[in-house]
């Protein structure tokens, strides 16, 4: 798939996840629909599609939610691991080898590059991360950045 195909085909999932969701004030709903259509959209390249949810009981730890795929890990440390570290950082997380990252906490060992997109609230507060797993290394760049992002800043605007 070319860039500029990838581009387009985030455009039109922004769309319709954003139809979707329109008026649901559940934010599990808005993250399970958006896992949902982000994993049917880009399968097989995205093995593992889902949230990690800032635990309101534990904010130094983020807890699974909303997901398609293999088991994912239950809790992960802020601060560790891919997922932790965008957490950490607030920015987005590209690893091309995730055998390569320091710290990468292995849920599935088949997983070979990912990309974490922190989800932010309107006043800028981590609420949860978006974590997207291949098995292809090197599966994601810029325009998969761009359009995650996109889809992440309209996940929490009701």
């Amino acid at each position: 798939m070319t860039g500029e195909e990838k581009r387009v085909r985030y455009e039109g999932l922004r769309k319709e996840i954003a139809a979707v969701v329109k008026g649901e004030t559940s934010r599990t709903a808005r993250f399970a629909t958006a896992s949902c259509l982000l994993a049917e959209a880009f399968r097989p390249r995205f093995f593992w599609t889902g949230f990690y949810e800032v635990d309101p009981n534990k904010p130094t730890e983020l807890v699974v939610g909303p997901y398609q795929g293999t088991l994912g890990c239950l809790r992960i440390p802020v601060g560790k691991g891919v997922c932790g570290t965008a957490a950490a950082t607030l920015e987005t997380q590209i690893v091309s080898d995730v055998h390569a990252f320091p710290g990468h906490i292995a849920c599935d060992s088949r997983t070979n590059s990912e990309i974490v997109v922190p989800v932010l609230n309107a006043s800028g507060t981590l609420v949860a991360v978006l974590d997207i797993d291949s098995e292809s290394p090197a599966a994601f760049d810029e325009v998969d950045q761009a359009g995650l992002e996109r889809i992440c800043q309209d996940l929490l605007v009701v």
